[in-house]
């Protein structure tokens, strides 16, 4: 995606979420419960929980109510019945997207995800129709205006602890790991106090799809907006270059 800002997706990103903090606090909480689930409730032995409350922290969630999610589900783990569901499919032109879920009820999950694409002229398809498409990676952003170390020095951390590439873009440095050593090289980063503008496991496109017909745009952008307005939909991935 040479010539673009990730950072400017990013915080465009984030604005959408911020304009919907019912929704993204949702999601998080729900990562919280699962993550309390599988490896109980101190972060200091679950790095599963500390990857999720740095996420819940970059998005400005207040740590009462990280804490308040901690508390209720270590007391309510037989209660947390969240499956981790996904989908892939077809956008408008051949656009390849990937849909992650977290729900308690599959078929409502299927039904709304299914509609989505419909009404954008979409598609569902097979498992793994698409994912080969993708990389998946731990991804880290480090807005340039906010970091206090220089070039060399932050690539040479993050390569020390594990990342498997470093990139400077115009806004950003671009940290990249293998999804089993993303932990390490965020934590690594945090304890030298580096502001992450973003820290993530996501997929990764390996080429983009450019959509230039009024119809396409409309259509993708549908398929968007519904799928963020479900809550049980976690996270959706694509290849479009928007």
């Amino acid at each position: 995606m040479s010539g673009h800002s990730k950072f400017a997706n990013i915080k465009h990103k984030k604005e959408k979420n911020d304009a919907a903090k019912g929704k993204i606090f949702t999601i998080i909480g729900r990562e919280i419960a699962i993550a309390v689930k599988e490896g109980g409730p101190d972060p200091a032995n679950n790095s599963k929980l500390r990857d999720v409350i740095a996420k819940a922290k970059s998005n400005n969630m207040p740590n009462d109510t990280i804490d308040r999610g901690i508390k209720k589900a270590a007391g309510d783990t037989n209660n947390v019945n969240y499956e981790q569901v996904t989908y892939e499919g077809y956008g408008p032109s051949g656009t390849a997207i990937i849909v992650k879920a977290l729900t308690d009820n599959k078929n409502r999950t299927a039904a709304n995800v299914r509609n989505a694409f419909t009404k954008g002229y979409g598609s569902i398809g097979t498992q793994g129709c698409v994912s080969y498409m993708f990389d998946e990676k731990g991804q880290i952003l480090v807005a340039k205006d906010e970091c206090g170390m220089e070039a060399d020095d932050l690539m040479m951390l993050a390569l020390d602890a594990g990342a498997d590439d470093f990139s400077e873009e115009e806004d950003s440095y671009e940290i990249l790991t293998a999804p089993e050593s993303f932990s390490a090289v965020r934590e690594a980063l945090e304890q030298e106090g580096i502001p992450l503008a973003n820290a993530e496991v996501t997929m990764l496109p390996q080429t983009y799809v450019t959509l230039s017909e009024e119809s396409d745009l409309n259509n993708i952008r549908k398929i968007m907006d519904l799928l963020d307005e479900d809550d049980d939909v976690q996270e959706v991935f694509h290849n479009w270059d928007e």
